[in-house]
């Protein structure tokens, strides 16, 4: 998708702040000299049977794009695939109450949406928030000598696929479903009085993936240390157990010619850089005075698993390094 958008011509609107060219969680427009306005969209297939659960996991993971920017959401509406011969529209009203959960505890307001047919449900939202121009998070723009701040732990995409095996032990899938149904307002809000270079959410191309995009667009190498990674309770044990997921492949090829491990690790143990989240984490980059400050405001916000995993550095041959 990124070499079809690249193929675009430029748009040469001086209002469009942030627009195709890094791979930005989201595109920003300048309406007046104070105010900018976040486009995003976002929609998944259901990752567990619950329809309420479904619909607070989506809603949650297409929030997290307005987040990412530094902004505020504040109109949603949402995006529909169901098969409605084949499934009861309560299947539906229960997705749409979930989402309409997470919508109204964002302080958003649902403003309608778009369905159609679909084989399989899908669901998300088109959601419009609002940043001060000058106050934009970008992807882009981390710096040599910041600090990389993550914010939740990652492994929910092997986790949700082994919970169809029954695999997982069930206080391992609540506290996952916990993780992926927490909005990252609160860690956003934190993070506003100190100014991070660089944000984006780890989502569907993993950690890997999304830090690689941070470090390539900056031209920069992110030095992360795995063993500080926090990663949900069971997902490690899914990789040693042979389990996976439909996209570490993709992901991994991705950033293949772009990734040093110097950490000697099974490759089991890798796996979960390239798990793919829904709803996952922010990671910031911040200026190295700034760090401990922000994690201070992280955890008396109540984001307990808040940790320094790593830093930038300058470019020097590949743009991750997991030590």
């Amino acid at each position: 998708m990124s070499d079809l958008l690249d193929s675009l011509p430029p748009q040469n609107d001086p209002n469009l702040l942030v627009g195709i060219e890094t791979s930005d969680d989201a595109g920003v427009y300048r309406i007046s000299p104070d105010l900018a306005l976040i486009f995003t969209a976002d929609f998944i297939t259901p990752p567990v049977d619950d329809p309420r659960l479904f619909g607070q996991i989506a809603a949650t993971n297409a929030l997290s794009d307005v987040y990412a920017m530094g902004g505020k959401p504040m109109t949603c509406m949402n995006l529909v695939g169901f098969p409605s011969h084949e499934l009861s529209i309560d299947i539906l009203k229960g997705i749409i109450a979930g989402a309409f959960e997470k919508i109204r505890e964002a302080g958003a307001v649902l403003v309608g949406g778009h369905s159609t047919e679909d084989e399989e449900p899908k669901f998300g939202l088109s959601v419009t928030g609002t940043v001060h121009p000058e106050k934009i998070w970008r992807n882009s723009t981390a710096k040599a000598g910041d600090r990389l701040i993550l914010t939740k732990p990652i492994g929910s995409g092997v986790l949700f696929n082994a919970n169809r095996k029954g695999w997982v032990e069930s206080k391992d899938l609540d506290a996952c479903l916990d993780w992926v149904t927490q909005l990252n307002n609160k860690p956003a809000e934190a993070a506003l009085a100190h100014v991070p270079h660089a944000c984006t959410d780890i989502t569907g191309f993993g950690l890997a993936g999304h830090t690689y995009n941070m470090a390539r667009h900056a031209g920069v190498t992110f030095r992360i240390d795995l063993s500080r990674v926090p990663v949900m309770g069971g997902a490690l044990d899914m990789y040693k157990r042979g389990m996976t997921t439909g996209v570490n492949d993709s992901n991994r090829e991705l950033v293949a010619n772009h990734i040093r491990f110097e950490a000697q690790l099974p490759e089991w143990h890798r796996e979960i850089v390239y798990d793919p989240q829904t709803a996952g984490p922010l990671i910031f980059s911040v200026a190295p005075e700034k760090a401990e400050p922000l994690l201070a405001s992280l955890k008396q916000a109540g984001i307990a698993q808040a940790v320094q995993i790593g830093e930038v550095v300058p470019h020097d041959g590949a743009c991750l390094v997991f030590v």
